[in-house]
């Protein structure tokens, strides 16, 4: 059956499982009966399956991996120094959410973490239930029993692996049959050696087939993308496990050896990985599908960044919220003689552009201008408390998007093979082998020349490349260079790197009194 027609037979066929809280054996209240689920191996994959992928996406606040707001996106992106949602007179204080994110300092309370927590939990319970489901009509799945488990399986390793990313040692829990109070957490290099082991028993029973063309396997977990996140486990094995092996860099380097091999390259055009039609894109490994008349995920960052006047030129709503910091312009080379190329691919600044041959005015009837270098954390009183900061211009307008274009068409890119590439670079580097040709290939591709091959280059490579697409906050802990931007007098004491992990949430934890704090909260 095509992707494309599950999705559609999701919000009717789909048996819908919602998580309250956090817990991991509560029964859905709104599921059909199991006997009208499961009454063909074509209705046992719908169910078990293919709604997973539902989820990758959302349009919920803390619903989804991308495109969404105040989840996990929100903590790689905004907890890093790639970008701020300053507070701009009456906007964007909430409560001082975002002024916490920029100044690292979130509490066990803070709704980021929560969300995130809830969501990640939330599918894996979902793929404990499939699994279990996937035994039970074992023989009603027939051939496809191996595949589909194995699918289930990697994709429930993935949401284990964005777990001890964000949180450290947490609970592994790979059955519905478990009370909550025999719920602790695991050491975080266990679920790491979970992951890894998952992963690569999987893989071998995955399709070696284009996760982003149109299809059968459109968006979902194949071969490729299990060797994805393999890389990505085994580049970050010293974080995950707390000791470096050289090993961890070779095997990342097979898997991206493997990616390529599969005939993944670079565009010869960096933006065309994020147009309105980027599903013809040879570079894109993983993605949310997009479709305005099939699904119902959102891209909500764009218009969260554009400035109100911005967005209405194109008859959209903005929010006039985030954008990128000093560090991010700086890196970029704005305001310099030799900006790099991607500045304009990333980011909206000075004046903006005209459209349909008419200059875009701000609310003083001034022709709008951004201005990168006067963003502050807060913004009341200033005046660009409107325009303060570079703005997100990473996806090409669907000008045809509805729900204030936030229903676009762009599929929102999770993996792609730019990071392969610098991912082998750095592991090679790591190696004291030689990785420059990779290196040099993306900067190439931005019409850049060469630069030395070092550490911080490469991390600075990998905020040029990569600038909006959640990988900040896990390389700056990779490269050991994760701390606030912010010097007030009330800033966090970072020292003992306490805040590389985000706290175990309170309400969360008021549930179930055998999980313990991360130190510092």
């Amino acid at each position: 059956m095509s992707i494309n027609h599950i999705f559609r037979c999701l919000a009717g066929c789909a048996i819908a499982t919602v998580l309250t809280a956090c817990s991991l054996d509560e029964k859905p209240r709104d599921q059909i009966p199991e006997e009208e689920a499961y009454t063909n191996a074509d209705a046992l994959f719908r169910n078990t399956v293919a709604t997973l992928y539902y989820h990758i996406g959302g349009n919920l606040d803390g619903q989804g991996l991308q495109g969404t707001c105040r989840g996990v996106y929100d903590l790689q992106t905004f907890g890093s120094d790639e970008a701020i949602l300053p507070t701009r007179g009456g906007d964007w204080y909430d409560g001082g959410l975002w002024q916490a994110m920029y100044k690292h300092s979130w509490t066990a309370g803070h709704d980021l973490p929560k969300n995130a927590w809830l969501y990640l939990y939330k599918v894996i319970t979902l793929c404990n239930r499939s699994l279990e489901t996937l035994d039970k009509y074992q023989q009603l799945a027939g051939f496809n029993y191996t595949s589909w488990r194995a699918e289930v399986r990697a994709l429930r390793a993935m949401y284990y692996w964005y777990l001890i990313d964000l949180f450290g040692d947490v609970p592994l829990v790979v059955s519905t049959h478990v009370s909550m109070n025999e719920v602790t957490r695991a050491p975080r290099s266990e679920v790491y050696n979970f992951c890894v082991k998952e992963l690569e028993t999987c893989k071998e029973a995955l399709p070696f087939a284009n996760s982003v063309s149109e299809g059968d396997y459109y968006g979902r977990i194949t071969y490729s993308v299990a060797s994805f996140v393999l890389a990505k486990l085994y580049l970050n094995a010293a974080v995950y496990t707390g000791h470096e092996d050289l090993e961890n860099y070779k095997l990342c380097i097979k898997h991206c050896d493997e990616i390529e091999d599969e005939g993944y390259e670079l565009e010869t055009n960096y933006a065309d990985n994020f147009l309105v039609n980027n599903h013809f894109s040879k570079e894109n490994i993983f993605v949310i599908p997009m479709d305005k008349h099939l699904y119902t995920n959102q891209q909500q960052n764009m218009y969260r960044s554009y400035h109100y006047r911005h967005a209405a030129a194109y008859g959209f709503t903005g929010e006039n919220g985030s954008c990128a910091t000093k560090r991010t312009m700086q890196i970029f080379g704005y305001g310099t003689q030799e900006p790099d190329y991607r500045l304009m691919d990333n980011f909206f600044y000075d004046r903006v552009d005209y459209l349909n041959g008419h200059p875009i005015l701000d609310r003083t009837g001034k022709p709008l201008t951004y201005y990168p270098e006067a963003v502050e954390l807060d913004l009341s009183g200033s005046p660009y408390v409107e325009t303060a900061g570079a703005r997100m211009r990473k996806y090409e307008v669907d000008k045809n998007a509805p729900k204030d274009g936030k229903l676009m068409d762009n599929d929102i890119v999770l993996f792609r093979f730019a990071d392969v590439l610098l991912m082998r670079a750095e592991a090679k580097l790591r190696m004291d082998e030689d990785g420059h040709q990779d290196f040099d290939a993306v900067r190439k591709r931005a019409n850049m020349p060469t630069r030395p091959y070092t550490l911080q280059n490469l991390l600075d490579e990998r905020m040029l490349e990569l600038c909006w697409e959640g990988w900040r906050r896990q390389d700056l802990i990779r490269f050991g260079q994760y701390k606030s931007l912010y010097d007030g007098p009330d800033a966090v004491d970072e020292t003992d790197g306490h805040t590389s992990l985000y706290p175990i949430p309170a309400d969360v934890r008021a549930l179930n009194t055998n999980l313990s704090q991360n130190d510092g909260y």
